[in-house]
């Protein structure tokens, strides 16, 4: 099918690993090894060792990358200029099950995207097995990467060993963020995953996806997802208290809990109760993010 299915994961971003990785272990979270990524810089260039890496959150349902530089000298991907925007999400990717028809789609959309940019990296320390990617981003989108994904070794990246949260988060809901022009930001996010937007109660818009099985991990189920694209003053009617650092801003992220967000209550975390009867930790305790914890 040649539309975004599902929201795959968003990524947190910082100059510095280990404090954002401090911070989401004290939220609850397992996470997987270091690795440091390696791609392409353009679909006609051979792969070469990018300068960042991450940690990530595994769900049942999609996934948290945290981001970082791990050598200033390589390839940042764009991360450097993300961050000095602000630090905190800047990743949006939507799970496809077919790269190649997403690709033809958006060429015909007049989106100028020359082919598929692949991404890869180790799935751990010695181990020689490699985690590959099939990307579309959104050329030169302001509100960060946007991209398209399609897991090409979903085995590899979903382990057990790497998915049991002490928080019990299990699927990723819903991408909240600004814009000054939320149309403009809609219109765009609408082009590029084929699914169309509608007005958000809040204020704004949103797009909902679908869902499908497996296609945001390997024992996925179909599960609706959201990106909402709200007006900046109805921001707080959300995530309360967060106002946006600059625009277009990436506020904060939904997770459902497996346990009525009993476990969540049991950490001794900084909680606001938000209006949807969520638990959200503010972004200063989560690396720039908002995380609300939905039961």
């Amino acid at each position: 099918m040649s539309i975004a299915l599902a929201l795959d994961h968003l990524g947190v971003c910082a100059r510095e690993l280990g404090p954002l990785v401090a911070a989401y272990e004290k939220l609850g979270f397992a996470l997987s090894p270091i690795a440091q990524q390696s791609g392409k810089r353009r679909p006609d260039l051979p792969v070469e060792r990018f300068g960042t890496g991450n940690r990530c959150a595994f769900l049942r349902h999609g996934y948290i990358e945290l981001l970082a530089i791990l050598d200033p000298a390589l390839f940042d991907n764009q991360l450097g200029g993300f961050l000095d925007r602000y630090a905190g999400l800047h990743i949006l990717a939507l799970g496809v099950a077919d790269a190649e028809a997403n690709l033809a789609r958006m060429q015909a959309a007049g989106i100028p995207i020359p082919g598929v940019a692949w991404l890869e990296r180790p799935v751990e320390a010695g181990d020689p097995r490699r985690a590959r990617f099939a990307r579309l981003p959104l050329p030169d989108a302001p509100e960060g990467r946007i991209q398209l994904i399609q897991h090409m070794t979903p085995e590899l990246v979903w382990q057990p060993r790497w998915m049991d949260h002490a928080n019990k988060a299990d699927a990723l809901l819903a991408l909240v963020m600004a814009a000054e022009n939320p149309a403009e930001t809609a219109t765009r996010f609408s082009r590029l995953s084929g699914v169309p937007f509608e007005p958000d109660p809040a204020g704004g818009f949103r797009l909902r996806f679908p869902g499908a099985e497996r296609v945001a991990g390997p024992e996925s189920p179909k599960l609706e997802t959201v990106v909402r694209i709200l007006e900046p003053a109805a921001l707080p009617s959300v995530l309360p208290g967060v106002t946006a650092p600059a625009l277009p801003f990436m506020a904060g992220m939904v997770l459902r809990t497996s346990d009525g967000n009993a476990a969540v209550r049991a950490l001794g975390l900084p909680l606001v109760e938000t209006p949807d009867g969520g638990l959200m930790v503010p972004p200063d305790h989560a690396g720039g993010a908002a995380v609300v914890f939905l039961p």
